[in-house]
């Protein structure tokens, strides 16, 4: 096999290392030469003095994400009340997905579009139909819904979701914000 080629650093990575090397006071092995020190590189004759940079825009604070939300645990932010009537079945879902049949990616494209077009229409409350999967984990879809709905795309759109009120884990209502 014939040897490589040495590999010649650029002018960038010879600066760099000069300044490194002179920040930590390393000195080079007996009998080898350090790189030779990069050349200042020349700059651009001034025509006119530029102009001062403009002022930075004040910028809000970015808002935290909100937490995970668990399906069938109280997530921050949704009242007693609300969550009491979403667990009873008083609160009905506007609207349905029903994944059966589907394939995980298929499955998972319906969701996203299902959330933002329901969200986009105002509804309050959906249901999403995964179905419940072989015992005793569940199918795909079952245990792929909780990341889906935590993706950053959807998360803020959703305040709580809970297993449907008659018991049925294949099934999850899921309670939409206001839009704003």
């Amino acid at each position: 096999m014939p040897p490589r080629p040495a590999r010649r650093l650029s002018e960038e990575d010879r600066a760099f290392w000069h300044a490194w090397a002179a920040r930590t006071h390393v000195q080079p092995l007996k009998g080898r030469d350090p790189f030779p020190v990069p050349a200042p590189r020349p700059t651009a004759p001034e025509a006119a003095s530029p102009a001062p940079p403009p002022a930075p825009a004040v910028r809000k604070a970015a808002a935290p994400p909100p937490p995970e939300l668990r399906i069938g645990h109280a997530p921050g932010g949704l009242d007693a009340r609300r969550l009491r009537d979403l667990r009873r079945g008083k609160q009905r879902p506007e609207r349905r997905l029903d994944l059966h049949g589907k394939r995980a990616q298929e499955a998972h494209h319906a969701v996203r579009a299902f959330l933002h077009d329901a969200f986009l229409d105002g509804l309050r409350c959906v249901e999403v139909v995964t179905g419940k999967g072989p015992a005793p984990e569940g199918g795909v879809l079952r245990r792929e819904l909780p990341h889906w709905i935590n993706a950053p795309d959807l998360r803020p759109l959703l305040l709580g979701a809970i297993h449907a009120p008659t018991a049925n884990t294949g099934a999850v209502y899921l309670l939409l914000r206001r839009r704003k």
